[in-house]
């Protein structure tokens, strides 16, 4: 009697152990996600990184500010563009910024929109770029891309790119970009005389 309980003991707990194996194949453990990938701790990823993840995708947010709604403020040490919404919201932008050298802050206003604007580069970058074009109509190719904001008198604009994989990243002379879908989005957004936040 004692001799088929013992088996019986042993039989279900071999049962038991094939269940807990089978069913850990699937579990995901402390530190990894679904993919098998394990978190790396104090691990930043680089810009990159972000915006393959998401990160700079539009979304609205918290933001808590004492700018008035409809008001652009850029956050260049991030790479967010905030567009202030009413009740502590806004919604946020992922932007290529100035390399170093580069960067600049102040306030503006937006002094005129273009669609798909023709690019004439100013005699500064053409010092530096001899091999650029001394004019370029908009389209698709164009560098300011579907839509630019002309950020009062200075040289510098909000505008699309048609290298979307250089937003999050420093490597415009001034210029703040987005990706086309997005500069449309907030071209549509704004008007003309809109002000803009520049914090470097």
């Amino acid at each position: 009697m004692r001799l088929r309980a013992g088996l019986l003991l042993r039989v279900a707990f071999g049962a038991m152990l094939a269940i807990v194996a089978g069913s850990g194949a699937g579990a995901v453990t402390p530190g990894q996600d679904e993919s098998g990938v394990v978190d790396q701790p104090g691990y930043q990823p680089t810009p990159e990184e972000e915006q393959l993840s998401g990160a700079f995708e539009k979304q609205e947010v918290f933001f808590r500010t004492s700018e008035s709604p409809g008001t652009i403020v850029i956050d260049t040490k991030s790479r967010f563009l905030y567009l202030v919404q009413p009740d502590n919201r806004a919604l946020r932008y992922g932007i290529g910024v100035g390399r170093d050298g580069f960067r600049w802050g102040g306030v503006h206003r937006i002094s005129a929109k273009r669609e798909w604007p023709d690019w004439t580069p100013p005699r500064e970058m053409l010092a530096r770029r001899p091999d650029l074009p001394r004019h370029m109509r908009g389209g698709i190719e164009n560098p300011l891309g579907a839509r630019a904001l002309y950020l009062g008198s200075t040289l510098y604009r909000i505008h699309g790119s048609n290298e979307p994989e250089t937003i999050g990243q420093a490597v415009s002379s001034g210029c703040f970009r987005m990706t086309n879908e997005d500069v449309v989005d907030l071209y549509n957004r704004v008007s003309v005389g809109a002000t803009v936040v520049v914090n470097n």
